[in-house]
């Protein structure tokens, strides 16, 4: 992927800013800027210049990384340094204001900054300036999102038999998680949820010791990571035949993600995303255990903006991948949750999440 048409992005958008520069410390920001991948770094954008700084550990990589990514910049290493080199480049830019993020800045990074890296300098906060231009996926970004729910599809077939098997939501998620790395990914999205009978009413239960047994809902929910960006999928597995209220749980829970599905498309709200499966879960009689919002939105991190709930104020368009995940939660019964990751088009939606949603082991 080449990063040049996002630094023009930023920068275009950097006209809305009272400040002469924009100094980028989030990571995962400078990494969707520069395609740097490693655990130190900033970037000062200015209109027609990039002054990235790291340390001596990525000299190399930074050099490679943000040469492959079609970034030119000043690549600058520093010891112990890091501030004078700083300090330093803005002064030379005659800067007088420095755009933070705030989101990402703690009050003793403020304080430093404003009393030794840029004293006499005003500091203008920023909130999700980076992360707003993230929202919409390029080609490149849609591709290894698809590639990392094609992981999650073959890593969940592979091992779905040993559901029942009898064992523990621990063994599960380490074979699911293990077989993900086989596959290829990098890692996971963030930690697997396995969670069996009772222990499924808890929407972010933790794999315990708990056998897996004849009865059981089992809620799976888990993602892959590929060159850095996430999948999400979740699963609701019935172990044996299901009672009645299982058995509903398990059509209502399904026709709400399907109709949460269907309403997606550009110039949707996603306010309405919510609604299309919150009515039908509150038309079953079950709304009040619908315990979260419908989904998030995914990329580089596993929630990233917009929110899809009844509270959020965004409107969707072409290139936003948002997962669509509601559920129902009856202590007595288990809980079931069915999500698909889902790439934003025109007139609908495109599934990155190819597993079927059948029910049985």
């Amino acid at each position: 992927m080449h990063m040049s048409d996002r630094l023009e992005r930023l920068r275009s958008s950097m006209q809305q800013l009272a400040a002469d520069v924009f100094l980028v410390t989030r990571l995962v920001n400078v990494r969707y800027l520069t395609g740097f991948t490693g655990s130190a770094g900033m970037l000062l954008v200015t209109d027609e210049q990039l002054v990235f700084v790291t340390d001596g550990r990525y000299q190399d990589q930074s050099a490679q990384q943000l040469a492959d990514a079609g970034v030119e910049a000043s690549i600058e290493i520093s010891g112990t340094n890091q501030r004078e080199i700083m300090s330093r480049n803005v002064a030379s830019l005659g800067a007088r204001s420095v755009a933070l993020e705030a989101d990402d800045i703690t009050w003793n990074q403020q304080r430093s900054f404003a009393e030794g890296w840029f004293p006499g300098l005003e500091l203008v906060p920023t909130g999700g300036f980076v992360e707003d231009l993230r929202i919409v996926k390029d080609p490149g970004e849609v591709a290894r999102i698809s590639a990392a729910a094609a992981v999650a599809d073959a890593a969940l077939a592979s091992v779905r038999p040993l559901l029942g098997d009898g064992v523990t939501e621990r063994r599960f998620a380490l074979e699911l998680d293990t077989e993900i790395r086989r596959l290829g990914a990098t890692g996971n999205s963030f930690e697997t949820i396995v969670a069996s009978g009772p222990n499924g009413a808890k929407p972010h239960h933790r794999p315990s010791e708990r056998h897996i047994i004849d009865g059981d809902l089992v809620v799976i929910d888990f993602g892959a990571m590929v060159d850095g960006y996430c999948s999400d999928m979740t699963r609701t597995v019935m172990i044996g035949d299901p009672s009645p209220t299982q058995k509903r749980m398990l059509e209502v829970v399904t026709a709400a993600q399907q109709a949460g599905v269907d309403a997606v498309h550009s110039e949707q709200s996603a306010r309405a995303i919510d609604v299309a499966c919150r009515e039908v879960i509150t038309d079953s009689g079950w709304g009040d255990a619908f315990l979260h919002a419908t989904g998030h939105g995914v990329g580089l991190e596993i929630h990233e903006a917009p929110r899809v709930a009844a509270t959020s104020d965004a409107t969707l368009a072409s290139g936003f991948v948002v997962t669509v995940e509601p559920g129902v939660y009856l202590p007595e019964h288990g809980g079931v949750r069915v999500e698909d990751t889902v790439v934003v088009t025109e007139h609908g939606c495109l599934p990155l999440t190819l597993t079927e949603k059948t029910t049985a082991v």
